[in-house]
């Protein structure tokens, strides 16, 4: 299961209690970054959040840092620890033409001027029915894909 188009730490909360009992690398939950940063929200705010609370839980959902746009974003998921990483091939290029570095220790990821999401205290022990999974970019994505799929059924 990937949990796709996750804008909120309630998101990833929902996918965790909804998958309770499933073994790690059943579950994926993808926060898109580069679509919050896009908005002037710190997407990688996200991504620490989520990691921060699944340090509580016993591990089974994976995070897959999604939407990724820069090397600062792909750098940062790596020293976050981010599960996986999706990134297009310029970022992956550009990685691989400063020779592969990985984060240092000391790391600094560069907000530039985004507005921080602050880290809630959620309690992954709930009911997944009771966090709030309604965001806004996750319902403009399920048009785009429902639109470009029906596209595809209509072609």
């Amino acid at each position: 299961v990937n949990m796709t188009l996750c804008f909120s730490q309630e998101q990833a909360a929902a996918v965790y209690a909804a998958t309770k009992g499933a073994k790690r690398g059943d579950v994926f939950v993808s926060p898109f970054i580069g679509r919050l940063d896009d908005r002037g929200e710190n997407g990688m705010n996200l991504i620490e959040n989520i990691i921060r609370m699944y340090k509580q839980g016993d591990g089974h959902v994976e995070v897959l840092t999604a939407s990724v746009r820069r090397l600062d974003h792909l750098l940062y998921a790596l020293y976050l620890g981010s599960d996986i990483i999706t990134a297009p091939f310029k970022v992956l290029k550009e990685w691989a033409e400063k020779g592969m570095p990985m984060p240092e220790e000391n790391f600094a990821y560069n907000a530039e001027n985004l507005k921080p999401i602050p880290y809630e205290e959620l309690d992954l022990n709930r009911e997944w029915q009771d966090f709030d999974i309604s965001h806004e970019l996750t319902d403009a994505g399920i048009a785009r894909f429902a639109s470009d799929w029906n596209s595809l059924l209509e072609g």
